[in-house]
């Protein structure tokens, strides 16, 4: 697979205004990406700007704490798809997974799933919280739901995407469901290292520099 179709080129900066979305939509054109990743209120607005094309609208649920709740976390995933979105990352609910609450987590992402239809659904577990043990946990839970991936890190925590992380969920997920690794993704090197171990999936704000490095 080309390379930059590995990549969802994202701004979910909270200080992001209508003109960055523009330049993210241009961007992801000219790269070829697979997706933009924005923040909900800017859907309708990518949505407009890709229709015509082959990239695609990624947004986030529950973002980036996971502690909605999973009827608000519904709502906001019918309403990114009625705004345009073909892809939604949703923030699994952390607390319940640590606390022990595996039923919790599961019947949530079931329930977005439904939503989400035919549209791909990954689940953010937010690696950088969580033990080897729970992150191989979340994994099977993301797997059993019948979610299309599990996405490492919102990019908002302590820490991103790691070749380790990557590697536990592959030992869970491989063949069943993707992997996308995200957060601290600022170079090619990393992002190769990535998906040689099992990443199909990158999430990237610095998908040009790193598309365009030797």
């Amino acid at each position: 697979m080309e390379l930059s179709k590995y990549f969802d080129h994202t701004n979910l900066n909270p200080n992001a205004v209508e003109s960055d979305i523009i330049k993210l939509a241009d961007e992801a054109k000219k790269l070829n990406v697979k997706s933009v990743c924005v923040n909900p209120s800017f859907v309708k607005l990518a949505h407009e700007l890709l229709k015509d094309g082959d990239v695609e609208v990624c947004t986030v649920v529950g973002f980036p704490l996971g502690q909605n709740t999973t009827a608000t976390k519904v709502f906001e995933t019918k309403d990114a798809i009625e705004n345009g979105a073909d892809e939604i990352d949703m923030v699994i609910n952390i607390g319940k997974l640590i606390g022990g609450d595996t039923e919790y987590v599961l019947n949530e992402i079931r329930n977005i799933k439904k939503v989400c239809g035919e549209r791909i659904l990954k689940c953010i577990i937010e690696t950088a919280l969580l033990t080897d043990e729970e992150i191989l946990s979340a994994s099977k839970l993301v797997m059993e739901s019948g979610a299309d991936f599990v996405k490492t890190s919102t990019g908002f925590s302590t820490r991103g995407a790691s070749v380790h992380d990557i590697l536990l969920i592959k030992s869970v997920v491989s063949g069943e469901c993707g992997i996308k690794a995200a957060g601290g993704i600022k170079d090619k090197k990393f992002a190769l290292e990535l998906i040689e171990a099992g990443a199909t999936r990158i999430g990237a704000s610095k998908s040009s520099s790193i598309l365009m490095q030797n």
